[in-house]
Order: structure tokens, then C-alpha cells, then sequence
């Protein structure tokens, strides 16, 4: 086999590549830092003259240019795996549709389904002498994508960090039907966000104290878990492993600190585990070529048979807010999708089933709206018509806000409500109160 004979047949340009995608296809995107650059803005070009073209992808870091045509909802449609702030603004001009799905089974959802995959499209890092292309930090389910699409076209970035793993990391030159060169734009970055809260803190300060040494790590994205991240890093535990839907920048701090070396993971010993990855260029550095890292499939990552084989697993996400009845919404505002299922309820019950396991789920206990420039509670007696439950109230082990901790497993309606409520701003306690009465999940006994 002459790889470099078959990569320069499949070569061609990104205009070349976009005219292989038809009116009425589907078509996959890649998945955050692998979406297409050079082929998007080839297919910008000609997306006025096509219709109802139907778009996967997700977590989108930057505008594609097939966004910026003009009425672009009459062309194609987005669906999401997993919103985030580009695609919510794409939402509210009604060509992006949140797909929900949990994650974790995607792959399957690829190999499976009925519904067509006519081109798939992703960014990969530059072939290898063995004829790969790996996927970068994007594992994910972009294995599955290739084996269900039709045409798979690649577009090659020398600035993609190649992430090892071992498995379903990367895509051959023979299941590879054009090659794209780009222009090998930087890898787009996801900010590590702000300086902590008081708030985010105060969370942190609640949950490293449970956290063990040798224990293993999943954290969410956000301002929290990433201060959960920086007091490990600070801290004095030892021995610590990761298993983790997405790979973030507190990683990167606690492994630079000397935390992490999975010496305790009853699989993938010594290896941390991810599905995908997505942060500053710090994280794409460490990353790139690090065997101590293992990029694998997301169907892997979040399995619950994976996740409670591992002892000591501490799950660490957030929420937007919660009701009285212990549901977790972590996607919506109302009806508004925020974001999407994600893995959470993966790592929660995975957690809970691993021995010594724990999973959190914290959020701040109030927010300014900024419609009314009020101080609400995210504490709320039921959840906001439309929001969507994302853990429901039999899975959730512990909830935490500024004002504490509580294990909400096992405990009946009014022992939950109580437990919740003691966890809600002072301002919102005696309304919370009133509301659990009248909902028959309150004992009067309950009111110290």
C-alpha cells in the first residue's frame, strides 16, 4: 500500500470537497475543535444555491461562515449534540435544533440508525507514517461518524495536537475518500474563564474535603469545578486519576502540580481518560503526544460500566437550578436550551455505583435576572415550565451551593425538601417553606 500515492489521488481543494454535499444530504461537522475551517467557508460560498441541507455538530468555539449567509434557514438547518452560546444565538434565528441524546451514546446512535449520514467532514491532525489521521482531542464518536458516512472528507491542520489513545482516535487513509489541506489555523480555544467567584470558592471549599487520595476525576466545564480544580492543585492529596467526558485546564493545573499519576485506577492504570478536549492552547500542548493521556470513545468514557469500575470516583458538575422535589435541570432556561444532556446523569449514577463513589451537583444558590434586575433563587419549588430534568430526583447524590452540602440520597420527599431548602439563600427559605407545604412535602416539625 502507497499511502503517499493514496493521499495525493484523494487530495483536493475545499471547494472541490464542498461540491460533494447536495441539497437535501445530511451532513456531520465534526465536533468542537475539529469542525471544518477551509471546506465551511468553500460551502458558504455555494450555500445559497442549496436547500434543505441538514448539519451535525456541536459545541461549536467559533461562527462557522455557513452562518453568516443570508437567511440561512432557508438553505439548511443546524442540529446540535451539545449547545453552547453560538448555537443559542443560532437557535433564536431558527436554523439551530438542540438534539438531545445522552452522550454517551452516540457511536451507537451512528452505527445504528436509520437516519442517512451522506458526508462527513472534521479536522484531523496530519497523516502519520502508518497512514492515520488522528481526530485530536475530538475521539468523541467521530470513529462512528466515518464508518456510517458516505464520503468522509478530511481536512488536515498541522496545529491539531495528535492525542494517543489507542482506540477509535483516528481514521485511515483507506476509509478516507478526499483529503483537504488547510490553512492551518490555530486550534480554536474555549477560555478558562474568570478569576473564581466568592461563590465558586465557597463551593470548592465544600467538596475537596471529600475528595480522597487516589480518587478519581470528573470534572464539568465552568467556573466551579475549575475551582475545585485549583484548590487539588494546592492541595496535598496524591495519587489521583481521571476519567472524564471532557478534558479541561484544571486537568492540565493538577497534573502540573504533581496530583495526578492514576497510580490507583483499577483500569486504565496510569492513563488519564477522556472523550474529548477543549480549553487554552496550554491544554492542546499538553496534550499533544502525551502518553500519560488517553483519548477513546465516548460510548468508553461514559459508559456506567466504565465509570463504576473505578473506585473512589468523584463526579463534579453544575446545574442551573433545582426543585424541591430534587430534579436537576442542567440544560435549560424554561424552554430555552442552554446547553444539553451532556454525560451528567452518566456520572452520576456511575458514581454513585463505584465504590466509595460521589457525585455533586453545585450550583450558586441565587442569579440576577436581567430582565427584572431581581436576585432570584435557583432553589425553586417546582422547576420552570418547559425546563428540562437532566438528573432526576431518585439519582442525585449530593447538591451543593455557597451555603452547603447535603446527600439527598435515600431521603423521602419532606426529608429532601428540608435538606434542599437548607441549602437555598436565607432570603428564599421562608417562601420555599410555604411553597413545600402546600406541595404536602413539608412537616411542620420541619421549621426550627
Amino acid at each position: 500500500m502507497d499511502l503517499q500515492k493514496m493521499y495525493a489521488d484523494k487530495l483536493v481543494s475545499a471547494d472541490q470537497a464542498a461540491a460533494v454535499i447536495k441539497s437535501g444530504d445530511w451532513v456531520d461537522f465534526g465536533w468542537t475543535t475539529g469542525t471544518p475551517v477551509a471546506v465551511d467557508a468553500a460551502l458558504a460560498k455555494r450555500m445559497g444555491e442549496l436547500e434543505d441541507v441538514k448539519f451535525h455538530g456541536g459545541i461549536l468555539m467559533w461562527v462557522p461562515e455557513i452562518f453568516k449567509i443570508e437567511d440561512p434557514a432557508v438553505h439548511f438547518c443546524w442540529n446540535s449534540w451539545h449547545m453552547g452560546g453560538i448555537e443559542r444565538k443560532a437557535a433564536s434565528q431558527g436554523f439551530c435544533f438542540y438534539a438531545p441524546i445522552r452522550y454517551s451514546e452516540l457511536p451507537r446512535y451512528y452505527r445504528d440508525s436509520a437516519e442517512p449520514l451522506d458526508v462527513a467532514v472534521m479536522q484531523v491532525a496530519p497523516m502519520d507514517e502508518h497512514g492515520y489521521f488522528n481526530f485530536g482531542p475530538n475521539a468523541s464518536h467521530m470513529s462512528a461518524v466515518c464508518e456510517k458516512a458516505k464520503k468522509v472528507i478530511v481536512e488536515v491542520n498541522t496545529n491539531m495536537p495528535r492525542c494517543l489513545g489507542g482506540f477509535e482516535c483516528g481514521v485511515h487513509i483507506s476509509q478516507v475518500d478526499m483529503i483537504v489541506e488547510g490553512s492551518n489555523p490555530p486550534i480554536g480555544q474555549m477560555g478558562a474563564g474568570g478569576p473564581a467567584t466568592d461563590v465558586d470558592i465557597a463551593v470548592a471549599n465544600l467538596i475537596v474535603p471529600e475528595i480522597p487520595d487516589g480518587a478519581c476525576l470528573q470534572l464539568g466545564i465552568g467556573g466551579m469545578p475549575n475551582a475545585v480544580g485549583s484548590l487539588i492543585a494546592q492541595s496535598d492529596l496524591k495519587d489521583l486519576g481521571v476519567h472524564t467526558e471532557m478534558y479541561v485546564d484544571a486537568f492540565v493545573d493538577i497534573a502540573k502540580a504533581g496530583k495526578i499519576n492514576g497510580s490507583r485506577k483499577s483500569i486504565d492504570k496510569g492513563r488519564q481518560t477522556y472523550a474529548f478536549g477543549a480549553g487554552t492552547q496550554k491544554l492542546y500542548d499538553y496534550l499533544n503526544n502525551n502518553p500519560a493521556c488517553m483519548s477513546a470513545p465516548v460510548n468508553y468514557t461514559n459508559d456506567i460500566r466504565s465509570i463504576s469500575a473505578l473506585d473512589n470516583f468523584i463526579s463534579i458538575n453544575n446545574a442551573v437550578d433545582v426543585d424541591l422535589f430534587g430534579q436537576v435541570n442542567a440544560e435549560s432556561a424554561g424552554t430555552k436550551n442552554i446547553s444539553g444532556a451532556g454525560g451528567q446523569l452518566d456520572f452520576v449514577l456511575g458514581a454513585y455505583l463505584s465504590r466509595g463513589g460521589k457525585s455533586f451537583i453545585c450550583l450558586s444558590s441565587t442569579f440576577m435576572n436581567k430582565k427584572t434586575g431581581k436576585m432570584e433563587s435557583r432553589i425553586r419549588p417546582t422547576l420552570a415550565d418547559g425546563s428540562i430534568v437532566t438528573d432526576t430526583r431518585a439519582n442525585v447524590h449530593y447538591l451543593v451551593t455557597e451555603y452547603g452540602k447535603v446527600n439527598l440520597k435515600g431521603l423521602s420527599t419532606w426529608q429532601k425538601a428540608e435538606a434542599i431548602i437548607s441549602v437555598a439563600h436565607p432570603d428564599f427559605r421562608d417562601e420555599l417553606i410555604e411553597s413545600a407545604a402546600k406541595m404536602n412535602i413539608w412537616r411542620r416539625s420541619n421549621k426550627r
